[in-house]
């Protein structure tokens, strides 16, 4: 399946859970905000929600300084 992701194409297997996504960028554990088709996901929906084929997908990575 071929999603964008940050606006780059990026074909994946399916199926594929937002959480296993970005385990495969390498942003497991790390704070992040993710918005899957617009819709800004909660953090407790980043495992249950599913990434098909078509979607768009943001990650932002949150970060602190001074």
């Amino acid at each position: 399946m071929t999603i964008t992701l940050n606006g780059e194409k990026r074909e994946l297997s399916p199926p594929q859970s937002v959480r296993s996504l970005l385990e495969l960028v390498g942003l497991a554990g790390k704070p992040v905000v993710v918005e899957h088709n617009r819709n800004a996901l909660l953090p407790r929906e980043i495992d249950a929600t599913t990434v098909n084929d078509g979607d768009v997908i943001e990650v932002v990575q949150i970060t602190a300084g001074g």
